[in-house]
């Protein structure tokens, strides 16, 4: 069975091709600009690269690309499309279902709802589901990114809001990057050897969460109802006191609409440093060179981390494994170490050496304290491969 598993930008498609019977990576590739005059298409299949430029100018159409590539008589690694069981693709925000669902029009309704909670994620997605369904008749699944944390007791999900309003709303705490903390979760447990470890998954990244997992369960998040909360994302502002917006409309003039616009697109890491970037890594690089704002943005992102990795510790009233994840978590020396500075006394002590260089995969504690310390590189898409198997099969 051959799975071809999607993740979806406004203006990109980016997919992985498994084959589950032994969950092989056969392919991986997408279309980068989807909508532009001219898109960005590259494929690696085994040895072979290829990068070219063609009009793509939907999601359905970026589709139809990347089969091309998968069944290129000379390189492809598939003969047609009807190879692909299914495609699945990791996504967001369903808000009143969480879980994994044969796409559906009650799947896109519900998704519908959730649109001005996940402006980012929720349209493209749909609009691609759309296209596909129309366009193709392989089947369609989506595992949202929510599902994971449903293990998450109530007390640790609820807003302080009236209760008449979280009868009525999907107002709480759902939680997101759950394709990546559940893979975590296995992997660090086999790492322990120890289906009970208490672990804190750093999900660390252009978009950046934590979440607490006790016996293979999440038990605490920080992100919330939206993916602009929690940690401050690249460009997107994280948490925020919501009595701040009426003294930025008074100031700015904007509408509630565009205030939350420009937080979603300008805040986080880019607004802090003053629209230089959201990137940690042109971060680190100003503020080696003395840019204040830069280094600011690098200080409020580290700050935070620490805060909510105290809270993660505190959901499990202890933790037996800290890991690191994502692409800043699985690069970024410097990070890691601001996170750990100064954390002896909470048996928390990082190797300085280990933290440098190794394998991608690696301890990075220096074995003297109670909690280890990895880097695991994640895999969500091997994830949602498997959920994908799952609901076609059921």
């Amino acid at each position: 069975m051959k799975v071809l598993v999607s993740n979806l930008g406004s203006t990109s498609f980016k997919y992985r091709l498994y084959d589950m019977t032994d969950e092989r990576q056969l392919a991986r590739g997408g279309v980068e600009r989807i909508g532009a005059p001219e898109s960005r298409c590259f494929v690696e299949i085994g040895s072979h690269r290829a990068e070219m430029m063609q009009s793509v100018p939907n999601h359905g159409v970026a589709v139809d690309a990347c089969i091309a590539q998968l069944t290129d008589p000379q390189n492809g690694c598939i003969r047609d499309a009807s190879e692909i069981s299914a495609i699945g693709f990791k996504a967001v925000h369903g808000g009143r279902i969480s879980g994994v669902f044969r796409i559906d029009d009650a799947v896109l309704s519900a998704m519908d709802e959730m649109n001005s909670v996940a402006p980012a994620h929720n349209p493209p997605y749909m609009a691609a589901m759309k296209q596909l369904a129309s366009m193709s008749k392989i089947p369609l699944v989506a595992a949202f990114e929510t599902d994971f944390h449903q293990t998450i007791p109530e007390a640790w999900k609820r807003y302080a809001i009236p209760t008449d309003l979280a009868a009525a709303l999907p107002i709480r705490k759902w939680g997101f990057h759950g394709a990546s903390h559940r893979f975590i979760a296995g992997r660090a447990s086999e790492l322990l050897g120890r289906k009970d470890a208490r672990i804190v998954s750093c999900h660390l990244g252009g978009s950046s969460s934590l979440c607490a997992i006790q016996a293979g369960k999440s038990v605490a998040t920080t992100m919330g109802m939206s993916p602009q909360s929690g940690l401050p994302q690249n460009n997107r502002v994280g948490d925020l006191d919501p009595f701040a917006l009426p003294l930025m409309m008074e100031h700015t003039g904007l509408s509630l609409d565009q205030l939350l616009h420009k937080l979603a697109t300008q805040a986080g890491l880019l607004g802090l440093s003053g629209g230089l970037s959201g990137d940690v890594r042109d971060l680190e690089q100003a503020a080696e060179g003395g840019n204040a704002d830069a280094r600011l943005a690098l200080d409020v992102y580290v700050a935070d981390i620490r805060r909510q990795l105290g809270g993660m510790m505190m959901a499990m009233s202890g933790v037996d494994a800290i890991v690191f994840t994502g692409g800043i978590g699985e690069n970024g020396k410097r990070i890691r170490h601001s996170i750990c500075e100064g954390l002896d006394d909470f048996g928390i002590r990082l190797s300085e050496e280990k933290n440098q260089t190794g394998a991608p995969e690696r301890r990075i504690d220096d074995g003297a304290g109670k909690v280890q310390l990895w880097i695991i590189p994640t895999n969500e898409e091997i994830v949602v491969a498997r959920q994908t198997v799952a609901a076609i099969q059921k």
